[in-house]
C-alpha cells in the first residue's frame, strides 16, 4: 500500500471523523486493500470483500465524502480485518 492510501486509512479511523475525504482517495485507498468497488444504480457503490458487502453513496456534486459514509466503510474496513 502506497504512503498517500495509508494516510487516507488513517484518516478514516481518526476521532472525530474528519470532514472532506476526497471520494477518489477512499476508492483509491479500498482497491489498494483488496475491495472489490463496482458501481451500481444511480449513485450508489457496492463495496464486497470475502463475504463482506456493503452499499453506500458516492458524494455529489461535492468530491468530499461525508462523515457518516467515512465512519461506515470505517466500520466496514475493521470487519474484513483491515485496521492503521
Amino acid at each position: 500500500m502506497r504512503a498517500k492510501h495509508q494516510r487516507t486509512l488513517e484518516s478514516m479511523f481518526k476521532k472525530p471523523t474528519p470532514p472532506g475525504i476526497r471520494w477518489g482517495d477512499i476508492v483509491a485507498m479500498l482497491k489498494a486493500v483488496g475491495v472489490e468497488v463496482s458501481q451500481r444504480s444511480g449513485s450508489r457503490v457496492l463495496l464486497k470483500k470475502g463475504a463482506e458487502r456493503m452499499v453506500v453513496h458516492r458524494p455529489h456534486p461535492e468530491p468530499k465524502t461525508g462523515r457518516a459514509t467515512v465512519r461506515d466503510i470505517a466500520a466496514f474496513l475493521e470487519a474484513v480485518g483491515v485496521k492503521p
